[in-house]
């Protein structure tokens, strides 16, 4: 910050808030749709018939609904609300939340195509679908747990479930509603989506603008530095580098390529990291959970995805492996 002038200054801090606004704009606007369509054509319980009963198992397939319902971070978040009011139990959305915008086919795609040339495409698929799966279902079975003692108070009045409809014997004389047209079904997904698209963007738009700040005092040269001469205290900082960054999942992969000699448990941290914590995110978090939830997902994200990177680059060492692009063939 010290070496750029006052113009300098503005000029970064601009290019860098647009290009994440802009960035992300596009997701929200799909994820805003998406959340719509849901609300509107998915009935009630029908989200529900799929998932086994137990717990664990259902958590699991919440954390690979991204294969559905392909979204970054940017868009999940709306999804994930609706889908919360149609009645999907917390722990699932958390795990599709927080695994969503990694394990889908074009964040898959994207990281495979960022490393390709750097020969360690298929370890960082690996790695970074692998650990997220992992950080995503144990967050959920955490806040399970914390939703078995505290229930819906964990959540915002705008994502808690739906009251549960009225038994058949209540409601047997009572008229069917009205088919609607689709053009009143239209209207209804519009609305829907301008509604989310505006609530989330003015957090969007907040984070945006701390991560722009951030970027002013935080040179990406010193973290590539400090990952060469001090390489566990890389991954921490790789965290905090994503944390502040806020990028979007479909591109942070070829932002960690370009730290090319930096360790791969580092580059792991920053992408698995990235797309579950950041600045943007936590104010998101704000329009649909309450302080003890965040702080217990933002809590539990950060531990495990430490531990898990720490544990990879422990392996990487007992077995001799390099875990940088170059390699001897």
């Amino acid at each position: 910050m010290s070496q750029l002038t006052p113009e300098e200054a503005v000029s970064l801090f601009l290019i860098k808030f647009l290009a994440i606004l802009w960035e992300a704009m596009p997701f929200i606007v799909l994820g805003a749709v998406l959340a719509g369509i849901l609300e509107e054509f998915l009935p009630q319980q029908a989200i529900t018939r799929f998932l086994p009963k137990q717990v664990v198992p259902a958590v699991m397939i919440g954390a690979l609904l991204g294969l559905v319902f392909p979204m970054c971070e940017c868009g999940i978040l709306v999804v994930m609300r609706r889908l919360l009011r149609k009645g999907l139990p917390l722990s699932c959305c958390i795990a599709y939340m927080l695994a969503g915008p990694i394990i889908n086919v074009v964040v898959i795609f994207s990281t495979w195509a960022a490393f390709k040339n750097h020969n360690i495409e298929d370890e960082m698929v690996g790695l970074r679908v692998g650990l997220a799966f992992l950080v995503a279902c144990t967050t959920a079975l955490i806040v399970h747990v914390q939703y078995l003692k505290y229930g819906n108070a964990l959540l915002t009045s705008v994502a808690m479930p739906r009251e549960a409809a009225p038994a058949a014997d209540d409601s047997e004389g009572a008229p069917a509603p009205a088919r609607r047209t689709m053009g009143q079904r239209l209207s209804n997904i519009s609305a829907t989506s301008m509604h989310d698209f505006v609530d989330i963007t003015l957090f969007l738009t907040l984070g945006a603008v701390l991560a722009a700040t951030a970027k002013l005092f935080l040179p990406s040269s010193e973290v590539e530095a400090l990952s060469r001469d001090h390489p566990f205290l890389a991954i921490p900082a790789m965290m905090g580098l994503a944390f502040l960054m806020c990028l979007c999942s479909e591109a942070d992969a070829f932002v960690a390529a370009s730290f090319t000699n930096m360790h791969i448990s580092a580059k792991t941290a920053f992408l698995v990291l990235g797309p579950m914590l950041d600045i943007k995110l936590v104010l998101m978090y704000t329009r649909v959970f309450r302080r003890r939830l965040i702080v217990t997902i933002a809590g539990s994200v950060v531990v495990l995805v430490f531990a898990s990177c720490m544990l990879v680059h422990l392996v990487y060492q007992w077995q001799g492996w390099l875990g940088v692009p170059v390699r001897t063939l």
